[in-house]
C-alpha cells in the first residue's frame, strides 16, 4: 500500500499545482486513499519532496531528481517489487504486474523517457507498451530485465 500511495502521490504532484499537505491528503482520499496528516508527512520526507515557486508566487509541492533523465531510485524500487513477467511479441510488450500496481509501473515506465514507446497504457494488473520496431521490443525487454536483476 505505501509504494502504491507514494507512487500516486509523485504522479499526483507532477500532474497538479498541490500547494499544502491538506490540498495532496484530499486528492489521496478521492484516489482512494485513506491518509493522515502524519503518514502525508513522512511519506513526503520519505519521497524527498521540496517546494517550488510557480508562476504566481505561490508555492506548491515537487519531487527533485538527481538528473533530469534518470529513473530516479524509488521508481526502480517500485518496478522491481510490482514487476510479476515480461514478454513481447512483435513491437507490443506486455509487463504483468502484482494486483493494483499496474499504474505505479506505468509512472515508472514513463518516467524512464524512453524514446521508443510510442505509448503506454496501464491497468490495475498490466502495462501495455509499443514501440515502432521488433527490435526496440527486444531491446527494452532486455534493459527492463537489466534493471530487475540489478542488485
Amino acid at each position: 500500500m505505501k509504494i502504491a500511495r507514494q507512487t500516486k502521490i509523485l504522479e499526483i504532484i507532477e500532474n497538479n499545482v498541490v500547494e499544502t499537505q491538506e490540498d495532496l491528503a484530499e486528492r489521496l482520499r478521492i484516489e482512494g486513499f485513506n491518509v493522515t496528516q502524519a503518514t502525508i508527512s513522512r511519506d513526503i520526507r520519505e519521497l524527498k519532496l521540496t517546494k517550488l515557486a510557480t508562476e504566481n508566487r505561490r508555492q506548491k509541492y515537487a519531487s527533485i531528481s538527481t538528473t533530469g533523465t534518470e529513473v530516479s531510485e524509488r521508481l526502480i524500487r517500485v518496478f522491481r517489487d510490482a514487476v510479476v513477467k515480461l514478454d513481447f511479441a512483435q513491437n507490443m510488450i506486455v509487463i504483468k504486474t502484482l494486483n493494483g500496481m499496474g499504474m505505479a509501473v506505468g509512472v515508472a515506465i514513463d518516467n524512464m523517457e524512453n524514446s521508443d514507446i510510442l505509448g503506454s497504457i496501464a491497468g490495475d494488473d498490466t502495462v501495455f507498451c509499443v514501440v515502432r520496431t521488433h527490435n526496440q521490443a527486444l531491446e527494452f525487454i532486455q534493459k527492463l530485465t537489466r534493471i530487475i536483476n540489478a542488485e
